[in-house]
């Protein structure tokens, strides 16, 4: 999922922080996403043993999906309970591996999930000015169980320049190494990295570049 996040201090701001905003973009789409799950998810865990999974902001819920046919027990955590919806409905086509699907509607501002609990976190394109994502990431972190993985993927600011449709916002966008610091090098092995991938854009193709941190907490 791509969060464009705009941040206004108005008093009567559209934010698009608030589940009105999200309910509203998804139903006014039939499919806001391309219902593939993100590469660098798929890159990083297919080679993970299943355990538990926590998809952060995980939209119509590809993500999710693809982690529990592996074998995973998902908790897909969103603002939207439109998108949640539609995740679960698209669930339902395999049962086995709806049962192993969580839907939970949070406002990932305010809400911490419980520390030390998964195998995976994963938040895949959650954009936040700093002084929202930096917070939230810390918080991500800390649900990360010994032994597990913390994997972080947005926009590359670079890709202010690559002719993709993004906000002109360069707040809302992070290097993997601009969030590294969130975590004690003492208790992570860090890896970051800007990857390229070559994506479709109005007929054209152009190249893009992801923010990708992934973090194993040490046992």
């Amino acid at each position: 999922m791509t969060s464009h996040n705009h941040h206004s201090h108005d008093d009567h701001p559209p934010t698009e922080y608030d589940q009105t905003y999200w309910d509203t973009f998804y139903n006014e789409r039939p499919a806001a996403w391309s219902g593939q799950p993100n590469p660098q998810l798929v890159a990083e865990a297919v080679d993970l043993t299943p355990g538990t999974a926590l998809d952060i902001g995980s939209g119509e819920g590809a993500d999710a999906i693809w982690l529990a046919r592996r074998g995973w027990t998902v908790t897909a955590v969103d603002i939207s309970e439109v998108a949640l919806t539609r995740g679960a409905a698209m669930a339902a086509a395999d049962e086995d591996s709806a049962a192993r699907i969580t839907w939970d509607r949070q406002d990932l501002l305010r809400w911490a999930p419980q520390e030390l609990s998964f195998d995976l976190v994963t938040a895949q394109f959650l954009h936040l000015p700093k002084a929202e994502r930096e917070p939230l990431f810390t918080r991500l972190a800390a649900a990360v169980a010994p032994g597990g993985t913390l994997l972080i993927v947005g926009h590359h600011p670079s890709d202010m320049e690559s002719g993709a449709h993004r906000p002109p916002r360069l707040d809302l966008f992070y290097s993997a190494e601009e969030i590294a610091p969130l975590l004690d090098p003492g208790q992570w092995e860090i890896a970051t990295e800007s990857r390229e991938r070559v994506q479709d854009h109005d007929g054209e193709a152009i190249t893009i570049h992801d923010a990708v941190l992934s973090a194993r907490r040490k046992a």
